[in-house]
């Protein structure tokens, strides 16, 4: 698959809360640090995401009396699954991993901010509706296909890239790059959408500049 001026790569989430020792591991996560950087010389453009929570986050477990993390409930906006606290603004856990090394990055969108409600995608929040305002960066740089690795592969990753084909945008997952959560089946339901969507998965050996 052949790189070209107008294509982006969005490093999602690659947080030390997320790597091995995190608030939120994702098995293996850091793993996932070598493939970027394997093919980040191909992209002309680069663009991280940080989950940026505030203290008290909505979605944090310990903001619902009673709740534990994994337990699902319902928010104003739908189901809303309850995690252990973690990418907590200015703490260390939400800094970028400090093996994570792409200083070509023209971007770094943080999300999930606002204390009400989640934010998965790196295009809208939880809402469906409210926007990050990447959709318009992206219209107005030019930009037109986006590949997508990091953290995690069946959430923020998946979102992003389902989001990506719902504003018309080809979407391309580098699957080698990135790891699953894996959480009563998410992996296989969101593989369904995107086989639905056209969502592309490919490895990174697959991609030539």
């Amino acid at each position: 698959m052949k790189i070209t001026p107008q294509d982006v790569l969005l490093v999602i989430d690659v947080q030390n809360d997320f790597c091995p020792g995190g608030a939120l591991a994702v098995a293996d996560g850091d793993a996932v640090i070598p493939m970027i950087h394997s093919v980040a010389p191909r992209f002309q453009h680069i663009i991280l995401t940080q989950d940026w929570h505030t203290p008290g986050h909505n979605s944090f477990a310990s903001a619902h009396p009673g709740k534990k993390p994994f337990e699902q409930i319902e928010l104003p906006y739908g189901p809303q699954t309850l995690w252990p606290d973690h990418c907590v603004q200015g703490t260390r856990g939400a800094d970028c991993h400090p093996a994570l090394q792409l200083t070509r990055a023209e971007l770094i969108l943080r999300k999930g901010f606002r204390r009400e409600i989640d934010s998965y995608s790196a295009f809208f929040e939880n809402d469906r509706t409210t926007q990050t305002g990447l959709a318009g960066y992206l219209r107005e740089r030019d930009l037109t296909r986006v590949f997508l690795a990091g953290l995690a592969y069946d959430y923020c990753v998946g979102y992003s890239a389902l989001d990506a084909r719902r504003l018309g945008l080809p979407a391309v997952i580098l699957r080698d790059a990135c790891r699953a959560i894996d959480l009563n089946g998410s992996v296989a339901a969101i593989e369904q959408e995107f086989a639905s969507a056209s969502v592309e998965l490919v490895n990174t050996a697959d991609l030539s500049s």
